[in-house]
C-alpha cells in the first residue's frame, strides 16, 4: 500500500467521476460549443454569485489570466509574501503581465485591510500604479490557514476605496469554506474575480474555473488563447469538475479530521522542533537537527509513505480524497516509530 501525502493533487478519479467523464457530451470549447464546459462554467459562477466563468487547465493559468486582465505593464499587485502567485507560478506576474509584486508580511498567510491600504502607492509618476490585490484562501505555505469573513469584507472595501481590483486565488477555497462556515455567495461578494481549483480537495484530475463579470471573462477568454489554454473537447474534464462540485464538497471535513489527527501525532513526537497550526488539510512541521529531512523522508518512503520537503528541515503532509482511515492509522504508527 502506497500512501501519498505529498499533495491533494495526487488523487485519482472515483468510479462515479469516471462514469460522468465517459458519458459527457462534448464540443469544441474554443468555439464555445462544448455543452459540458458551458455547464461547468455556469454552475461555478452561480455558486459564487458571479456572472460568468472560464474553464482552464490549471489554477496557475486562471491566476495569471486574472492578473493580466486586471493590470497593465508597470503596475503593482499586492499579495502576501508567501502567496502562490509569487512563489509557485514561475515568475508569471512579471513574465506574463509585466507587473511587480508588493509583498505583505501577513499573519500565517493572511493580510489585513490596513496592510493592504498601507501598500497602495500614491499617484506619483515615479511610483508603480497599484491596481490589484490578490488573496490566497487557504494559504498553502502557512499550513492551510483561512480568512474569516469579516477580514475579507474589509479587504474588499479597502480595495474598492482605492479603486483596486480584488482577486481570490481559491486553490483550496472549499477547504476554507468547510472550516469557516462561510458560504460561496459570501465569498463571491468579496472579489472581482475568483480562481476555483477542481483538482485538489475536490479530486478532479485537472482544471480550474476563473469567475468574474461577463466583460471580465470576455477579456479572459482572449488571454487564455494567448497563453495556450484554449482546449477543444474539454467537456470530458469539465464533467469531472461538475461531479466534484456535486459530490466531493461535503466530505472535505473528513480530510480536515484526519489532518488534525496527524497534527496531534506530530506534536507529541520527540524529534519535532516546531509545527504550524493545522486548520484544514495541511500539516507542516520542522524537524530538529537530530534527523536530517532527507533521512526522514527516506524512512517514510521505506514504509510506503510519500511526503515532501517544504523548506529547510521542514515537511508537509496533505490529506485528501484518497487518504483513508486505514492509511491514517499506518501513517500515525510509522511517525511514532521513526527513530532519531
Amino acid at each position: 500500500m502506497i500512501i501519498d501525502l505529498r499533495s491533494d493533487t495526487v488523487t485519482r478519479p472515483t468510479p462515479g467521476m469516471l462514469e460522468a467523464m465517459f458519458s459527457a457530451p462534448v464540443g469544441d470549447d474554443v468555439f464555445g460549443e462544448d455543452p459540458t464546459v458551458n455547464a461547468l462554467e455556469a454552475k461555478t459562477a452561480a455558486l459564487f454569485g458571479h456572472e460568468a466563468g472560464l474553464f482552464c487547465p490549471s489554477g496557475t493559468m486562471t491566476n495569471q489570466i486574472a492578473i493580466n486582465v486586471h493590470t497593465r505593464p508597470g503596475d503593482e499587485v499586492i499579495c502576501e509574501q508567501n502567496s502562490h502567485i509569487y512563489h509557485y507560478e514561475g515568475g508569471g506576474i512579471s513574465r506574463n503581465s509585466g507587473v511587480q509584486a508588493r509583498l505583505v508580511e501577513g499573519n500565517r498567510g493572511r493580510m489585513t485591510a490596513a496592510q493592504v491600504t498601507a501598500c497602495v502607492n500614491a499617484n506619483f509618476d515615479w511610483l508603480a500604479r497599484t491596481s490589484l490585490v490578490s488573496v490566497e484562501n487557504t494559504a498553502n505555505r502557512a499550513g492551510g490557514s483561512y480568512y474569516d469573513s469579516e477580514t475579507l469584507v474589509q479587504i474588499y472595501q479597502a480595495a474598492q476605496q482605492h479603486k483596486l481590483a480584488c482577486h481570490l486565488d481559491g486553490a483550496r477555497i472549499f477547504n476554507a469554506l468547510a472550516a469557516s462556515g462561510q458560504t460561496t455567495l459570501q465569498t463571491g461578494a468579496c472579489f472581482d474575480s475568483i480562481s476555483v481549483c477542481l483538482s485538489k480537495g475536490l479530486g478532479a484530475p485537472a482544471g480550474s474555473v476563473l469567475l468574474g463579470s461577463r466583460s471580465f471573462i470576455a477579456q479572459a477568454r482572449r488571454v487564455r488563447k494567448v497563453f495556450g489554454g484554449g482546449m477543444r473537447q474539454a467537456g470530458y474534464m469539465a464533467a469531472a469538475g461538475i461531479y466534484a462540485l456535486d459530490h466531493h464538497i461535503n466530505r472535505l471535513t473528513d480530510d480536515h479530521k484526519r489532518a488534525t489527527v496527524l497534527a496531534e501525532t506530530v506534536a507529541a513526537l520527540p524529534y519535532i522542533k516546531s509545527q504550524l497550526p493545522t486548520e484544514t488539510n495541511i500539516v507542516i512541521f520542522t524537524l530538529d537537527e537530530r534527523i536530517p529531512v532527507e533521512a526522514f523522508l527516506q524512512k517514510l518512503a521505506g514504509e510506503g509513505i510519500k511526503a515532501v520537503q517544504f523548506g529547510p528541515q521542514t515537511v508537509r503532509l496533505v490529506t485528501h480524497l484518497d487518504f483513508t482511515d486505514n492509511m491514517l492509522d499506518k501513517t500515525v504508527s510509522v511517525l511514532k516509530a521513526v527513530a532519531v
